[in-house]
């Protein structure tokens, strides 16, 4: 499964719409509404790096509200149950 994290600027009158929107696209998992630079973030996942190039920007791109997006891949997900095992390596219970 591969990971890509959209940071999408967004037309703040139409955030809660564009975010909806965005939400209802296949491939997309979440979308949140956030603080700072970045208006929403999307999480994305496809099976293949390919999809990226449908969802994001002939999808996620071209709806209404978008005015321009960031896209970051994942190389690896660290997980809480992961970083805790990380921790854990070479104690003894």
């Amino acid at each position: 499964m591969i990971t890509a994290i959209v940071m999408i600027k967004a037309d703040v009158n139409r955030i809660p719409e564009t975010a909806q929107e965005i939400a209802g696209i296949d491939g997309v998992s979440e979308v949140y509404s956030v603080t700072g630079n970045t208006d929403l973030i999307a999480i994305v996942r496809v099976r293949q790096h390919d999809e990226l190039a449908e969802v994001i920007p002939q999808r996620v791109n071209q709806v209404p509200g978008v005015l321009a997006s960031d896209t970051h891949i994942a190389f690896h997900t660290y997980s809480r149950h992961d970083l805790q095992s990380a921790f854990s390596l070479g104690m003894e219970d």
